[in-house]
């Protein structure tokens, strides 16, 4: 068959339709760009806030106008809503979170052992999905209550993937002509790994053995939760091929908030936390998450949470206005703040990070840094633009004398863009 993959959401979900991937190949089957191109078509949903879960809706109807392919549902969004899911059109089935792992053989009819045979070669997903970087999962689910977070309900408890798993995954994104050269390490809870081991392990053992054990040129994290570091997690950062590039989630910068949120940290202990990786590893970007218009969040708490995040001079981050969420405990609070004001709150928060973010580019102007260049445009057949990203997760554009994509260079950094910066390639 011809199978179409989709995701709306976060990297895990990117993680694992990448796994689907190379399921289906190793079952004879290919990948297609597009949903017209496909005879099934699989879509990894979202619900982290009701937009994602307005546009899982939208991708599952516009795979279904699309073509006559079949479609599975899967993914965070189906498994609260599995009713609604099936009743979209196209949807012939709907798979839980619980049953993804099992997602390929479930709808292929195979037998468990089907994948011992041997792995193909990695081959990155084709069109709007395609990335040089492999999202690899090692860990699934989450223990915290934060009162805002359905995730935890749609994904179930903590539980982390084996390290033989993990290290399976990275050398097989690494290996072959499509070789990945920068491997994202995904989970709902990516600090909690090894949490649920006896004896228990720490992330940082994790990292280190895929240092050790993987020839991976480039390794990134993805969200990290601040309450799961301390100072001497960033020791590891003595290895260069450890990606500069730390993404704490704040939430908020309001200490009473934070609180409301049942998140684990306060802005001082953030602020710390912060402090020493910036001391520990030179040039970090600090990228970050801020709900904006929680319940109970007035002037006077807004302004202090602007306030701190404007302090903390941020390379970047997400702002998400505080989208109610049936199940959580957050959606039965007093004091629901009024829409309009949550869309100020969001203008104003998103332009301090704006202009933080634009800060912290300014001062790479000058330097010279390698750029693992994921995208390629031709110009004339002589030349092509490229883009990619620095370790510390700036995008870099530049002119280059050959297509680049999927190599690491260095790109001496020249000027500022809306969103990155110009480069030159020697």
């Amino acid at each position: 068959m011809k199978i179409y993959l989709d995701t709306i959401g976060c990297r895990l979900n990117q993680s694992e339709i990448e796994t689907f991937a190379r399921q289906f190949r190793a079952a004879g089957h290919s990948i297609v760009a597009s949903p017209d191109q496909a005879d099934l078509v699989v879509i990894n949903t979202c619900t982290v806030t009701a937009a994602a879960a307005s546009d899982s809706r939208q991708k599952i109807r516009q795979a279904a106008r699309s073509g006559s392919a079949e479609i599975v549902a899967t993914g965070c969004w189906t498994t609260l809503n599995p009713k609604e899911a099936l009743a979209l059109p196209g949807v012939s089935r709907v798979i839980d979170n619980q049953a993804k792992e099992r997602l390929v053989l479930d709808v292929l009819r195979l037998p468990a052992e089907t994948f011992d045979m041997e792995p193909v070669e990695r081959e990155p997903l084709p069109g709007a999905r395609a990335r040089t970087r492999a999202f690899v999962k090692v860990q699934d689910g989450c223990d915290n209550r934060c009162t805002f977070c359905i995730t935890t309900i749609a994904r179930g408890p903590g539980r982390s993937r084996t390290l033989e798993e993990v290290l399976g995954d990275i050398r097989l994104a690494c290996n072959g002509s499509e070789a990945a050269k920068e491997v994202v390490l995904t989970g709902v809870h990516l600090g909690s790994w090894g949490y649920d081991f006896s004896p228990q392990q720490h992330l940082s053992d994790l990292i280190r053995s895929i240092l050790a054990n993987t020839d991976v040129p480039r390794l990134r994290l993805s969200s990290l939760e601040p309450w799961d570091l301390d100072e001497s997690f960033f020791g590891l950062w003595e290895n260069y091929r450890l990606c500069r590039h730390l993404h704490l989630p704040l939430q908020s910068g309001c200490a009473a908030t934070l609180k409301r949120m049942a998140r684990k940290t306060t802005p001082d202990s953030f602020a710390a936390l912060a402090s020493a990786a910036r001391k520990s590893i030179p040039g970090v970007a600090i990228t970050t998450d801020v709900i904006v218009g929680f319940p109970g969040e007035d002037e006077a708490e807004f302004a202090e949470s602007l306030q701190f995040v404007k302090e903390m001079e941020f390379a970047g981050g997400h702002v998400f206005t505080y989208s109610s969420r049936p199940g959580t405990a957050a959606a039965r609070m007093p004091r629901q703040v009024p829409h309009p004001l949550r869309k100020e709150f969001n203008a104003r928060m998103r332009a301090a990070i704006r202009q933080s973010g634009q800060e912290y580019r300014r001062n790479l102007i000058g330097q010279t840094l390698d750029v693992l260049w994921e995208s390629i445009e031709g110009l004339d057949g002589e030349s092509w633009q490229v883009a990619g990203l620095t370790d510390n997760y700036v995008r870099v554009s530049a002119a280059s004398p050959k297509p680049l994509q999927n190599e690491i260079t260095p790109a001496h950094l020249l000027s500022l863009t809306e969103e990155g910066i110009a480069g030159s390639i020697d």
